[in-house]
């Protein structure tokens, strides 16, 4: 039997509660009852409110409260034994609620793309902070780890850092042109040599006869010489070295359109060679959050087949870029291999802004401040104004200074605390229309995989709400 499901409401959102529940009952697969409670706005009820006048009609399975209903669902557990849950904050939302979402589908989350993480650097750094960057790489999603080396000396702690990562089950590469660096790293277990072209490859060729399992990341001589790194691929697969082929991206202003050239012209001429992009050029070197363009690179990458990148967390716009990069990796494989756009599919990285805004309106706001009776605030922010709102008080404004001046005025009781509360929601509420962002009272902003939950004081007896 279909599951029997009481939602309910306040008057004002009834007509369009049904009209929400009728088209989505048949494909979710639920039966339903409407309960519109003798109120006006939903956002007015509470639980223990509720207890006094619900009555559960018998076959229910399930009860769902409006969102904004407030206190606690153990009121209502009281009276019945049919399970109580708050749905969402806007019955717009009713779908995702119930797994009809417009985020990822079924299957979402596979890639293709490893992550190769750069500790930059690494010889200046003590063992301890080499495990630890190398720690949080890995929880980003980092595929292998890369011990970037300083030139023009040897780091003389190379192999007994790789042997630690080692031990600690990490991957390794080796980020040198120097041999002695190179030899040490590969004799603890490193498995990958960042990089080999022309300049150096003689030296690096007598060495990696020691090493038959090592892979060597092949560049051009220099950025703009491509035809050097075809010769280089000649002479490593001649001496039957594993290798991957990166022809360097290059910063915006330095080339930045012609290395795309040289990737694509690279492909053609090696349709089945291994490659790699190290993204860092760009995350690094431009002055704009990395998240975006991760998934544009992303993007380029899963549709050449580039199979491998390297990343690096070193300015402070990026510092989640590993982390962006292996969000960003399931979005493009799933929208490349699905032919699909990749819209809808990965909302935690949409950080800045929020995938979409609700508003209560001009209407339901007006309506609420005319049957709120108590002296408990709630604010709301949306269509660019501030509104605070209580049983005497419907302020609303741009400037929260000056609607906060307003309100001492109109309420002589406000003490410290509950100044204290109004200030941090405010704040909240000013970032969120100046970023473009939905505010829910006592809710953290999103933003995206970097939200931090907030502990709700909605019944700590601070706030009054």
């Amino acid at each position: 039997m279909p599951e029997r499901i009481l939602f309910i409401t306040g008057k004002l959102a009834e007509p369009s509660l049904r009209r929400q529940l009728a088209a989505l009952a048949p494909r979710v697969g639920f039966e339903y009852e409407v309960a519109a409670m003798p109120i006006t706005v939903a956002a007015l009820l509470t639980t223990p409110w509720i207890a006094r006048r619900l009555k559960v009609p018998a076959g229910a399975d399930r009860i769902v409260l409006p969102g904004l209903c407030q206190g606690d669902v153990s009121a209502l557990q009281a009276i019945t034994e049919v399970p109580v849950e708050l749905g969402p904050k806007d019955l717009r939302d009713l779908p995702e609620f119930f797994g009809k979402r417009s985020g990822p589908p079924e299957g979402y989350g596979a890639h293709d793309i490893e992550i190769v993480a750069e500790i930059n650097h690494a010889p200046q750094k003590s063992l301890a902070e080499i495990v630890r960057i190398a720690e949080h790489y890995r929880d980003s999603g980092a595929d292998v780890i890369d011990l970037g080396c300083d030139p023009g000396r040897t780091w003389a702690g190379v192999g007994e850092a790789v042997k630690e990562l080692k031990a600690q089950s990490f991957r390794v590469s080796v980020d040198s042109f120097d041999a002695g660096e190179v030899r040490a790293a590969l004799e603890a277990g490193a498995e990958l040599v960042l990089s080999v072209n022309g300049t150096n490859w003689p030296d690096s060729a007598r060495m990696l006869r020691d090493f038959p399992d090592a892979e060597v990341v092949a560049i051009p001589d220099t950025p703009d010489d491509l035809p050097s790194l075809t010769r280089t691929v000649e002479q490593l697969r001649e001496s039957g070295v594993k290798h991957r082929l990166d022809p360097i991206l290059e910063p915006i202003g330095f080339g930045f359109a012609a290395s795309l050239g040289r990737y694509l012209e690279t492909r053609r001429l090696f349709p089945d060679a291994e490659m790699m992009m190290g993204i860092g050029n760009l995350t690094e070197l431009t002055d704009a959050d990395s998240a975006g363009i991760n998934v544009l690179l992303a993007g380029f990458c899963q549709e050449l087949g580039i199979r491998s990148v390297l990343a690096t967390e070193v300015i402070n716009w990026g510092r989640t870029a590993v982390k962006e990069f292996a969000l960003a990796r399931k979005l493009v494989h799933y929208a490349v291999t699905h032919r699909t756009l990749p819209k809808r599919l990965e909302p935690d990285l949409v950080m800045l802004r929020d995938p979409k805004l609700h508003e209560l309106g001009e209407a339901a706001l007006a309506e609420l401040a005319s049957q709120i009776a108590d002296r408990n605030y709630r604010i709301f922010a949306e269509r660019g104004e501030l509104h605070i709102l209580s049983g005497s008080v419907y302020l609303r404004g741009t400037d929260p200074f000056e609607l906060f001046a307003e309100l001492l005025k109109a309420d002589a009781k406000l003490d410290a605390s509950h100044s204290f509360y109004l200030g941090y929601e405010f704040a909240k509420a000013v970032t969120a229309l100046t970023l473009g962002k939905d505010y829910t009272q006592d809710n953290s902003l999103r933003w995206g995989f970097l939200t931090v939950p907030e502990v709700s004081h909605r019944n700590a007896g601070t706030n009054g709400t």
